[in-house]
């Protein structure tokens, strides 16, 4: 393999079945990628094919949570390409054969998904199981029937749906799938805070957990609540003196009641006082 070049700059790569990113550097004689030109990298997992996505900045590599690093070999070429669509559609019988293996060793696991390396140096499998399980038995199996360096990752649900969903209620790509690298933590709290519908069919997501976007605006929802008055609290406005029933939150109005009974929706901005 070419050695890095000194002078070269990096790139921010995305490669693997768990969208892995990491910075890498260009191999001696490799012209400089464009933006999603996909490459053939080495890691320290192996030999891989990946996307490039910007060139790595300081900042870019900063935002990376744990960063994977390695060198780019070389622009896929139309081979390359061949080979990783039967790579691709290898993946189904060998997910079959894996449960085969399971149910063979009486193992209480369930597959999510197999990834063979670009290079053929590692066959790994993905698999949820809701305890600790004791695979070693099933790791020599599994190197004898796939001549290669086994490795079993239990993952989570979220994980499951990193692997395998598609498309969310949106009409998009699952964020999971696409751009997220780290699942941030969502919370029923928020999904209240947002007036959100509270039927878990509805705010669950491809994974049947709580859908990430609700994380998404959950910082602007807390900056602007705190400049609301609370719900039950009494207020001077510019109509005259009232109780808050309702808050609309990004909307900054409230639904207030008077002391005649009416009850209107009123801005948040006249609001003149509030009364402790």
């Amino acid at each position: 393999m070419p050695p890095p070049r000194s002078d070269s700059p990096t790139y921010i790569v995305r490669h693997g079945a768990m969208r892995l990113l990491g910075e890498f550097a260009l191999a001696s004689g490799v012209p400089a990628p464009a933006r999603h030109t996909a490459v053939v990298i080495t890691t320290e997992r192996g030999t891989e094919t990946g996307e490039v996505l910007a060139p790595a900045s300081p900042q870019a590599v900063a935002a990376l949570p744990e960063p994977t690093r390695g060198t780019i070999v070389r622009h896929a070429t139309a081979e390359d390409q061949v080979r990783l669509a039967e790579l691709t559609a290898a993946r189904g019988a060998e997910c079959d054969r894996c449960a085969e293996l399971i149910r063979e060793h009486g193992l209480a696991m369930q597959v999510v998904d197999v990834e063979r390396l670009f290079g053929g140096e590692r066959f790994i499998l993905y698999f949820l199981a809701e305890n600790r399980v004791d695979f070693r038995e099933l790791v020599k199996t599994m190197a004898r029937e796939f001549r290669a360096r086994i490795e079993l990752r239990q993952i989570g649900l979220r994980d499951e749906a990193k692997l395998l969903a598609d498309f969310g209620d949106c009409g998009r790509p699952v964020c999971c799938n696409t751009h997220l690298a780290v699942m941030p933590p969502v919370s029923m709290r928020m999904a209240k805070l947002q007036k959100a519908t509270l039927d878990p069919n509805k705010i669950s997501g491809r994974c049947g957990r709580l859908k990430c976007c609700l994380r998404y605006e959950q910082d602007v929802y807390e900056e602007f609540v705190k400049e609301l008055p609370a719900i039950g609290s009494r207020v001077v406005t510019k109509t005259g003196p009232g109780r808050v029933l309702a808050q609309e939150i990004l909307a900054r109005r409230l639904l207030v009641e008077f002391e005649d009974g009416r009850r209107l929706p009123v801005p948040a901005a006249d609001v003149l006082s509030r009364i402790a």
